[in-house]
């Protein structure tokens, strides 16, 4: 009797993101195929949680540079195990369809006759940039985004830094990649974030513009597995306060995460700091807006009686009016 391949996507690496019909697969397996990122660490995640899966694990994960199990010999692999009747899981990291080879595997499979069922996962195109407060999309700020393999140089792109350009596998290629993108419309003032090992022990963000995150990324000796992101919505990242430079298009709505590291709760009563830190903050393009509001009033709420509380409320609304004035 002939077997069954299920592809899964094991997500980012964080086994709260695996799908419920992932696990229902992993649990029915006879044997699991799965891949270095994100799939194996899933695994460990799992059986740490006590959740006991009786199949039969074989690694042929892949390190850069360093296919350990050529892709086609994968292949063979799944038809040989289904055609001695074993029910297959293919765990691959991120989504199967997301640069992940599995429609690949797919045909080859229902070429030998395999039926090939498709468990759909997170992709890190989306959810690592997330755990950095990185929407992909914002309400003025970004409509649109292009995900992108930067794993050979890439070329052009239309679009400016109001449409969110994600790079994967861009760690060896980001100088190029950053000066490719610059001398287009985003230019080099563009923000760019760099998310190491997204939901991982070593999970990092490295902020910068296109100009300057190649020398940030070589300082900081940044590491795959990274995800990139190029864009206007990086500023709304509470890792970018302070960080970039004034923005040359429309104001970008500040989050109240980012808005305490501007304004920190010691600093609501130490005279003129706060008026000084969030002078700062607006000059560089932040804007004003209802969350930024909310944001200061909750931050003095506590001490809004005493006189130095008022005086950094009348210094608010001087400032407020004039960044109102000159936007």
């Amino acid at each position: 009797m002939t077997g069954l391949v299920t592809l899964v996507g094991a997500g980012p690496g964080d086994a709260g993101l695996l799908t419920l019909r992932g696990l229902r697969a992993l649990e029915q397996a006879d044997v699991i195929v799965a891949d270095r990122l994100g799939a194996r660490t899933v695994l460990e995640q799992l059986e740490a949680e006590g959740i006991v899966l009786g199949a039969e694990v074989i690694d042929v994960g892949k390190l850069p540079g360093h296919h350990r199990v050529p892709q086609d010999a994968i292949n063979a692999l799944l038809v040989e195990l289904a055609h001695a009747g074993r029910r297959v899981v293919r765990l691959k990291g991120g989504d199967p369809f997301v640069f992940g080879r599995g429609r690949e595997e797919q045909l080859f499979c229902e070429a030998a006759g395999i039926r090939v069922e498709v468990v759909p996962g997170v992709t890190s195109a989306v959810s690592v940039p997330a755990v950095a407060g990185i929407p992909l999309t914002h309400r003025g700020v970004s409509t649109s985004f292009t995900v992108i393999s930067a794993h050979d140089q890439i070329d052009a792109l239309p679009g400016g830094a109001d449409h969110t350009v994600v790079l994967l596998m861009g760690v060896g290629t980001l100088a190029h990649s950053a000066h490719t993108l610059a001398t287009g419309p985003r230019g080099a003032d563009c923000p760019v974030a760099i998310v190491e090992d997204g939901y991982g022990p070593g999970e990092r963000v490295t902020i910068g513009t296109l100009d300057t995150i190649a020398p940030l990324a070589a300082t900081r000796q940044v590491r795959s597995p990274a995800v990139i992101v190029v864009g206007d919505v990086v500023r709304l990242s509470p890792h970018a306060a302070g960080m970039l430079p004034a923005s040359a298009g429309a104001e970008t709505v500040m989050p109240e995460r980012a808005v305490a590291s501007v304004l920190p709760e010691s600093a609501a009563v130490a005279g003129d700091e706060p008026r000084s830190r969030l002078a700062a903050a607006l000059d560089a393009g932040l804007a004003v807006d209802t969350g930024l509001i909310r944001a200061i009033d909750s931050t003095l709420a506590p001490v809004a009686d005493r006189p130095s509380a008022r005086g950094v409320r009348a210094s608010l609304s001087a400032l407020l009016s004039r960044k109102a004035s000159t936007s």
